[in-house]
């Protein structure tokens, strides 16, 4: 599916994972279940080379990572798939809308 590009996915997801572990410590002295929902400590962000692999699974376009929520962003669907650890989940019941749907036509009453 993914032929040579495939290499190149893997080698940073690869990076990234190790990299991800350098930076907890290695796991030495912490519960590893710390960290997910604690709101104590710093989520993970996204690695942003994975950028250019990723795309959105709906319409298979791009997407932007927004730092501040954590989030990838399809600004042509309205949707944002989170980012939990480091890790897009790109499950589209796991997106939620970021723009408010336009109101019906016909449902203002004067």
């Amino acid at each position: 599916m993914l032929r040579g590009g495939g290499r190149g996915a893997a080698a940073v997801l690869r990076r990234a994972a190790a990299g991800g572990r350098a930076a907890s410590g290695g796991g030495q002295g912490q519960d590893p279940g710390q960290g997910q929902g604690s709101g104590s400590a710093r989520p993970q962000p996204l690695e942003p080379s994975l950028l250019r692999f990723l795309v959105c699974p709906l319409s298979k376009r791009p997407l932007r990572y927004e730092e501040a929520t954590h989030e990838l962003i399809n600004e042509e669907l309205g949707i944002a798939y989170p980012v939990i650890d480091g890790i897009p989940y790109m499950i589209p019941e796991a997106a939620r809308t970021t723009r408010k749907k336009p109101p019906a036509e016909g449902s203002e009453q004067p």
